[in-house]
C-alpha cells in the first residue's frame, strides 16, 4: 500500500509539535506500507519570510522571493526527518527538486507541469519514509517556484497522483469537512464522505478545509482525498467519486463567503460587444467574476449586476473608469454583502429544493439581493449583516445537525 501524508503548518508548528507528527507517521510504518509525508513551513514562518523580503522592497523580484519562501518548507521537512531517525527509522527529506516535482515559470503561482518519481520510488523500495517540502518545484531553467495558497495540499495531491498512490490524508487542525462552519453553527455535523463535485463547489464556495485547486487535480487523478486532525485519532471526511458514496444526502454543506462585492451598472446600452467590453477588461486584470444579473432591456438601455472579490474592487473602480461612459448610465458598488450557498449532489434528483431556501430565508425577512445556481448549488447574495443567521436558518431547514 503507497499512502502520501499532508501535514500542514499548525501541525508542524515548532519541534514538539513535529515529534507528535513524526510519532503519528510511526504508526503507518508496516512492511507492506509505502509512505510519502509532504509538509508545510512551520505555523507562521513563510509570513515571516515574506516579511524579510518586503523590509527591503515593496514589490521584490518574485524569483528572489520564491527563494525565499521555499525555505521554510525544507526547514520543516529536514527536521521531521531527523525526529524519525532518531525514532529508528529510515528516512529522508526531500526539496521539491530533489524530489522531480518541475513546474512553469510562474514564480509565486506556478502550476505543476509533471512529477519525475524515479527517485522517490527508489528510496520507498529501500524502505524510507520519504519526506518532501511542500509548496515548491523547479522550472525548465532550474529556479526554485513556489505554487501559491495552499501549495503543499497541490504537491501532495500531485505526488499521490504521480505514485498511484492508495491514499492521500491531508491532516490541518480540523477533524474534517463539516456541514458548514461550527463557529457560526455550533451544531454542524463533520461530513463522513462527500463526492469531488461537492467538495469543488464549497470549497469555490468559501469553505476553508481544502482550496479548489487541490479538489479539482484529485477528481482529474482520481485521488482518493481524506482530511482529518493531526490532534486527535477521529476518522475525517472522505472526499472521492460519487459513485463510491452509497446514500447520497440532498444537501451536504453551507457555505459562507464574505468576501464579495457587488457592482451595479445602470442604464447600459443593449447592443452587442457591451458585456464583452465590461468583461473582458475585468478578465485582463485577471479578476474573477463570479454572479451576473441582467435585467430585461427597456428602451435600448439595461441594468447589469454581478460580483467580485471585495479585495479586488479597487482595482475594478479603476478599470471602469477607462470605459466610454456613454455606455452606462452610472456605476454603484456595495461591498458590504456576503453570499451563502447550499451544495448538495441530492438537488439534482430532488425537487423543491430553492422553495425551501427561499422560505426559510423569508421566514428570517432576509431580502435576497442575487441568485446564480447549478446542477448541485444554488447561492444567494445577502446584506452582510444577516450572513450568519442565513447560515443557520439553511442549516435548520434542511436538518443538517440530524
Amino acid at each position: 500500500m503507497l499512502l502520501v501524508q499532508k501535514y500542514g503548518g499548525t501541525s508542524v508548528g515548532d519541534p514538539e509539535r513535529i515529534n507528535r507528527v513524526a510519532q503519528r507517521i510511526a504508526l503507518s510504518i508496516k512492511p507492506e506500507h509505502h509512505i510519502v509525508v509532504v509538509v508545510s513551513a512551520m505555523s507562521g514562518e513563510t509570513d515571516k519570510l515574506l516579511g524579510y523580503a518586503l523590509h527591503f522592497d515593496a514589490l521584490p523580484d518574485p524569483r528572489e522571493v520564491d527563494m525565499i519562501l521555499s525555505s521554510g518548507e525544507r526547514v520543516t521537512s529536514a527536521l521531521l526527518a531527523i525526529a524519525l531517525q532518531t525514532m529508528g527509522y529510515k528516512a529522508i527529506s526531500l526539496s521539491g527538486r530533489n524530489a522531480g516535482i518541475y513546474t512553469d515559470s510562474q514564480h509565486t503561482k506556478a502550476h505543476i507541469e509533471y512529477i519525475d518519481t524515479t527517485r522517490i520510488n527508489k528510496l520507498l523500495h529501500k524502505g524510507f519514509v520519504v519526506i518532501v517540502a511542500g509548496f515548491q518545484g523547479v522550472n525548465e531553467k532550474g529556479d526554485v517556484t513556489t505554487l501559491g495558497r495552499g501549495g503543499s495540499d497541490l504537491s501532495a495531491v500531485a505526488l499521490a497522483g504521480a505514485l498511484n498512490a492508495d491514499l492521500c490524508e491531508i491532516y490541518t487542525d480540523v477533524e474534517g469537512v463539516f456541514t458548514t462552519d461550527p463557529r457560526i453553527e455550533p451544531n454542524a455535523k463533520k461530513i463522513d464522505k462527500i463526492s469531488y463535485d461537492e467538495m469543488l463547489e464549497l470549497a469555490s464556495m468559501g469553505a476553508k478545509v481544502l482550496l479548489n485547486r487541490s479538489v479539482e487535480l484529485a477528481k482529474k487523478l482520481g485521488v482518493k482525498l481524506i482530511t482529518r486532525s493531526t490532534f486527535s485519532d477521529n476518522p475525517g471526511t472522505l472526499i472521492t467519486k460519487e459513485e463510491d458514496i452509497m446514500e447520497q444526502p440532498i444537501i451536504s454543506g453551507i457555505a459562507l463567503d464574505k468576501n464579495q462585492a457587488r457592482v451595479s451598472m445602470v442604464e447600459v446600452k443593449d447592443q452587442p460587444g457591451i458585456a464583452s467590453e465590461i468583461f473582458g477588461k475585468l478578465a485582463e486584470a485577471n479578476i474573477n467574476v463570479d454572479m451576473i444579473v441582467q435585467t430585461l432591456a427597456y428602451n435600448g438601455r439595461t441594468d447589469l449586476d454581478f460580483t467580485i472579490p471585495k479585495t479586488e474592487l479597487e482595482l475594478a473602480k479603476n478599470i471602469f473608469k477607462s470605459l466610454d461612459s456613454d455606455s452606462f448610465g452610472k456605476i454603484e458598488y456595495d461591498n458590504d454583502i456576503a453570499k451563502v450557498s447550499i451544495v448538495g449532489v441530492g438537488m439534482k434528483s430532488h425537487t423543491g429544493v430553492a422553495s425551501k431556501v427561499f422560505g426559510a430565508l423569508a421566514k428570517e425577512h432576509i431580502n435576497i439581493m442575487m441568485i446564480s445556481t447549478s446542477e448541485i448549488k444554488i447561492s444567494v447574495l445577502v446584506d452582510i449583516k444577516y450572513a450568519e443567521l442565513s447560515i443557520r436558518s439553511l442549516h435548520r431547514a434542511f436538518e443538517l445537525d440530524k
